[in-house]
């Protein structure tokens, strides 16, 4: 991604005076509605925002939220330029290997969506010699990568780039989150256009274990913070209410073991 941008955007409520350094949370300049995307003056809206406002307070922490491009987010962490990740970051090994991660905030599955009519399964036959779109860097890339090796595999900036090419008949199918899916299916533009192929079979090393904040390895009381912040979140009813205004089922996914 590009250097690190700070966003305007309200320093959120101390919840400890004893915290006495800024936290800086980076998320992705890309749009990424509904879970975070700036409005004309650079200020973050959507669930993943206000959730992330709500786990900074319970964790006591000032966090200042701050942005760069979407493959910029890792090397500003392990660069020291931002103390947390909080865009939408998949858990995975590979990840793993550069950085660490909090306990899960969220976790929906990948899908893929297609022009209506079209004739083709989500399997590796199904999608083989077609082009598939998906966001650079992503999990959903790796998944492709991994899954889909006979298809041809287009890479984009941002998802919705990825939506307007299949809407324009310039891609066969794209693979993304199903909620992302959902709301592309949505518009004005998905349903002239296109048609879900349903959840793709969940592979835990390409898609990860649910979303989590991406902090520095070695980091560890911030990440014990976090942890308890989120769990503080899930059970006092902040949780549940911050997502009551964007979802109408529980974003959470299913329950750690």
């Amino acid at each position: 991604m590009k250097r690190v941008l700070t966003a305007t955007l309200t320093t959120l409520c101390l919840a400890s005076v004893a915290q006495a350094d800024v936290t800086r949370v980076g998320f992705a300049t890309e749009p990424y509605p509904p879970f975070a995307t700036p409005d004309a003056g650079g200020e973050l809206h959507g669930w993943e925002v206000d959730i992330t406002r709500a786990i900074c307070e319970a964790a006591g922490l000032e966090c200042e939220l701050v942005t760069t491009s979407w493959d910029g987010l890792i090397p500003a962490l392990t660069g020291d330029k931002i103390d947390v990740i909080a865009a939408s970051l998949s858990i995975t090994d590979k990840r793993r290997e550069t950085i660490a991660f909090s306990d899960k905030y969220y976790q929906t599955p990948a899908a893929l969506a297609v022009a209506k009519g079209t004739e083709m399964e989500a399997t590796r036959e199904g999608l083989a010699g077609k082009s598939l779109g998906v966001q650079s860097a992503s999990i959903h890339q790796a998944y492709a990568q991994a899954h889909y090796p006979e298809a041809t595999l287009r890479q984009y900036q941002t998802q919705d780039e990825a939506n307007q090419d299949l809407f324009a008949g310039r891609l066969d199918a794209t693979l993304a989150d199903r909620l992302i899916i959902e709301q592309f299916l949505e518009s004005r533009e998905g349903q002239l256009c296109c048609e879900m192929k349903g959840a793709v079979i969940q592979d835990p090393e390409t898609l990860g274990e649910g979303i989590g904040f991406g902090i520095r390895q070695g980091d560890d009381a911030l990440r014990e913070r976090l942890n308890a912040a989120i769990a503080e979140v899930r059970a006092d009813g902040t949780y549940d209410e911050i997502t009551a205004r964007y979802f109408d089922f529980d974003i959470y996914g299913e329950p750690d073991t």
